[in-house]
């Protein structure tokens, strides 16, 4: 038995399979958090939290590295961990640096800093050169602008710093451009407390279809998993609707994609680690969009479970404790699956979701989940809005997307009006939605 450290976490889906898959592979572990009521507060009405039966729960400053690297130190020696994961992208350059101070398995502190930051991973891969959009790091607004001629509209703006698509914005003259720096001058901490670095990252804006590429990197050795495509909405924002695996696209494409994804993470020396790579099928080829140094969200690992049987939560796992992870395919008896999500378009208090029993009982619905009235929403900007999902198999062909869809549009949430919210939601909410699975259709 191997005992993990758990630090932070987001509260919903990958935070659940994390703990599930340190169960299953005959584990425990022990969570360290700075605010223990964060996850009271997110564990919604199916009970505690899962993170919460960790074996020992430590409250600890995981913000203040200067700290907790000496008291985690003084753990490990009583506490003897094996390894150390997060699933909270805000704390995986804390991660490194713990696995490096105790001696414990994972990427390096810089191939995770690198990846992590926007700017960096861009200086990375153009170094490389791997292919990705024109882009300038800009300290103000002014430099932007500059930027932004020499770039020419339109383009996008984006934090270096930020997930979900938080802040990232089509602009299409410099009017809209100073807004969206404006925005992000005026979000200076994340959600978990961390001051944010002010610098604005301008681009070019890319087009085409988009995927992820699914990668596990173990000894040197990298493991493609498959590629998943995307739906994006929500313009000027860039909102994901909508996920299907395996992609459905064309052999060649999915073989650019997987090339470049792979030159992507090696060019950043990122080892011991599960990669979710966003690659812009563009009409000059595939293109980067970032590297996200963890396995994806939005349930992403559960659709290629349900085709594939590889838990990439498992492999998160595995890969933190030294392991060699197994990406043995497994027939599963489904040959797509695939995840639409629920947005909001008004702002004010959800009163119900009408058509929730019609759509739970068609055939080939694997997960429905839906937010409880009560909560307060506002039209979607980024990722963190969902009011829920469905997921969907197809035991046949590719048909799993048209099928979450078709039931996602029967969906029609209710509202009772109210005044918009200030500032920007809080990140990783498009993980906080309770779970609700059902059987794979066999």
């Amino acid at each position: 038995m191997a005992h993990l450290l758990v630090v932070e976490s987001w509260v919903g889906s990958m935070s659940r399979l994390l703990p599930r898959a340190i169960g299953e592979g005959g584990h425990e572990f022990t969570f360290v958090t700075r605010d223990l009521h964060h996850y009271l507060r997110g564990a919604g009405s199916a009970g505690p939290h899962p993170l919460l039966a960790a074996r020992n729960i430590i409250t600890a400053d995981t913000n203040d590295m200067d700290e907790l690297l000496p008291h985690l130190e003084r753990l490990h020696a009583v506490l003897a961990f094996d390894g150390v994961v997060s699933s909270c992208d805000y704390y995986l350059p804390a991660v490194a640096r713990i696995a490096d101070r105790l001696g414990l398995p994972g990427p390096t502190v810089e191939a995770i800093e690198g990846a992590c930051r926007k700017d960096l991973t861009r200086r990375v891969l153009a170094e490389a050169g791997v292919p990705g959009p024109r882009f300038a790091l800009c300290a103000d607004t002014a430099q932007a602008a500059a930027a932004a001629r020499e770039i020419g509209y339109p383009l996008v703006v984006k934090p270096v710093d930020l997930c979900a698509g938080m802040l990232v914005r089509e602009v299409r003259d410099e009017r809209e451009l100073e807004l969206a720096c404006r925005a992000l001058a005026e979000f200076p901490v994340n959600a978990r407390g961390q001051d944010r670095t002010p610098s604005v990252l301008v681009e070019e804006l890319l087009t085409g279809p988009e995927v992820s590429v699914e990668t596990v990197s173990f000894g040197g050795v990298m493991g493609v998993v498959g590629v998943t495509d995307k739906s994006i909405g929500g313009a000027p924002a860039f909102i994901e609707t909508g996920h299907m695996f395996p992609a459905g696209i064309a052999p060649e494409s999915e073989g650019g994609a997987v090339d470049t994804a792979v030159a992507a993470v090696k060019a950043l020396g990122l080892d011991r680690v599960v990669c979710h790579t966003e690659i812009k099928l563009t009409p000059g080829g595939p293109k980067v969009v970032e590297v996200n140094p963890r396995p994806a969200g939005n349930r992403i690992t559960e659709l290629v479970r349900h085709v594939t049987g590889i838990d990439l939560a498992a492999a998160c796992v595995d890969v933190a404790l030294g392991r060699t992870p197994d990406l043995t395919p497994r027939p599963t008896g489904v040959h797509s699956a695939a995840i639409a999500f629920l947005l909001p378009d008004t702002t004010g208090t959800l009163t119900g979701i009408q058509g929730a029993d019609e759509v739970r009982a068609q055939p080939g619905v694997v997960e429905l989940t839906l937010a409880e009235p009560g909560r307060a929403v506002r039209a979607a900007t980024s990722n963190n809005e969902y009011l829920g999902h469905i997921m969907t198999a197809d035991t046949r062909g590719s048909g799993a997307r048209e099928a979450a869809e078709r039931l996602i549009a029967r969906l029609h949430p209710t509202y009772e009006e109210g005044p918009a919210e200030e500032g920007p939601p809080e990140e990783g909410s498009a993980e906080e939605c309770s779970v609700e699975p059902s059987a794979v259709p066999a």
